[in-house]
């Protein structure tokens, strides 16, 4: 169960070699979390994960899950769920894709968003259902400021962020009450091996500044989460600008 402060004893990181999620699980596992599961594909990476958090004092498991093979979700995670109650789910995983690439050859366009979007659905209902049954928990879902309004640098990647952060709020509204808690949180440009060579755009963020951000998230049980959270006021103003002006705009 959680402590008095909001934060989870135990944890299942869908994605379980991404820098956000092992960021947050480092600065969790500081508090009070003292079981995870990683979930990811089998992979030396997914192993030195585990074995890192291990040196933290956290008791650490891994499980077999791919985004891409929704078939396999309610098998993956419902191992998880048998072991034991979940007191906070981190939904991680997602890939930036190649923009130009995947303009010109639509299967990489159409992997971003099976990965990004269906994959989440799938992966986030078998989660909030898991949830629901032992009648507390939360979801987080990472999002990204990409989904507020799409921009021609990267329309693939946000118009499958965009989905993914309704999802979220709508499943957010049909848990209303049930004791299942789901928060979405909207990093921006985030410095990471996927964002890695890309220019870097302003009120650019870290790892850690988003796991700091869902701590405060989770203690205050809040339901969307910005970082940094000047975005909210920058990307208020940016939905609202007429699309000839967006259009005009270097981003």
């Amino acid at each position: 169960m959680k402590d008095a402060f909001g934060l989870p004893q135990s944890l299942l990181v869908l994605g379980g070699t991404s820098e956000i999620a092992l960021a947050t699980a480092r600065r969790l596992i500081a508090r009070r979390t003292r079981t995870v599961w990683l979930a990811g594909r089998p992979s030396p990476a997914l192993d030195a994960a585990a074995g890192e958090l291990r040196g933290l004092g956290a008791e650490v498991r891994t499980v077999a899950f791919d985004a891409l093979d929704p078939d396999s979700h309610e098998a993956a995670l419902g191992k998880v769920f048998a072991e034991g109650d979940i007191d906070l789910v981190l939904l991680a995983f997602g890939i930036l894709g190649d923009q130009a690439h995947d303009e010109r050859e639509p299967a990489g366009a159409v992997r971003v968003a099976q990965t990004n979007y269906t994959g989440a659905v799938s992966a986030g209902l078998v989660s909030a259902r898991a949830l629901q049954a032992q009648g507390h928990g939360s979801l987080v879902v990472l999002s990204s400021v990409a989904g507020e309004r799409a921009r021609r640098a990267n329309f693939i990647y946000g118009s499958s962020k965009a989905g993914l952060d309704a999802f979220a709020q709508g499943l957010g509204d049909a848990l209303h009450g049930t004791g299942v808690h789901v928060m979405v949180v909207r990093p921006g440009f985030v410095r990471s091996r996927m964002t890695a060579g890309l220019d870097e755009a302003p009120l650019a963020t870290t790892p850690e500044a988003v796991a700091a951000a869902v701590e405060l998230g989770l203690r205050r049980r809040s339901e969307t989460v910005w970082v940094p959270g000047a975005l909210r006021v920058v990307m208020s103003a940016l939905r609202h600008l007429p699309r000839g002006v967006f259009r005009r705009l270097p981003v």
